[in-house]
């Protein structure tokens, strides 16, 4: 990732209008610009505010960055997000991304991420998510990339333990069994 991050945390934004109006933090190295004064960082920092809804981020983004498609690290965490939006998806680009200390509350929420193929760390911890004994297989079977998860390495037995819950999940209730030699 080229260039500090856009730090935009500890503000008390609620929505995208709220967040257009902030000046980023400064950093310990400064952030550059391009001509029209967007700013040259692949990394963003939304964390610590009173986001609920995501609706809107890519303007957060449009407005800030450069190449704002280009985001490689998303730090939404200690918010109130309980859905992950869509929007979040169309950051191709998207290696790391911080949900911890949010709302999340279904695990069917982490399946929106699969298109993410780049993506390697997550941070889910914090949510009511975490609190299901499948929380961390389903997440690593769902995102089979991961590399780290909730800052703690993903290992490769957790990875085949999530491979196998994932395959004998996937088999329908409505199969039926295989013949066996005797049986009509």
């Amino acid at each position: 990732m080229y260039g500090p991050k856009v730090d935009l945390s500890f503000n008390d934004i609620t929505n995208a209008s709220g967040a257009l109006l902030v000046v980023p933090r400064n950093g310990q190295r400064p952030l550059k610009t391009n001509s029209q004064g967007k700013y040259l960082s692949r990394s963003l920092c939304l964390s610590n505010n009173s986001i609920s809804n995501l609706a809107g981020l890519e303007h957060i983004w449009e407005h800030f960055l450069a190449r704002p498609w280009n985001i490689g690290w998303l730090d939404l965490s200690f918010n109130q997000i309980t859905s992950i939006d869509p929007v979040v998806c169309e950051l191709h680009e998207l290696r790391v991304l911080y949900l911890h200390g949010n709302g999340i509350w279904e695990l069917s929420e982490v399946d929106k991420l699969r298109e993410l193929q780049y993506l390697h760390n997550i941070t889910l911890h914090g949510n009511a998510i975490a609190g299901n004994n499948k929380y961390r297989k389903h997440v690593i079977s769902t995102l089979p990339q991961l590399k780290m998860m909730d800052f703690s390495s993903v290992t490769r037995d957790e990875r085949v333990l999530a491979n196998v819950c994932r395959d004998w999940s996937g088999r329908g209730k409505a199969e039926k069994p295989p013949a066996t030699a005797g049986s009509s």
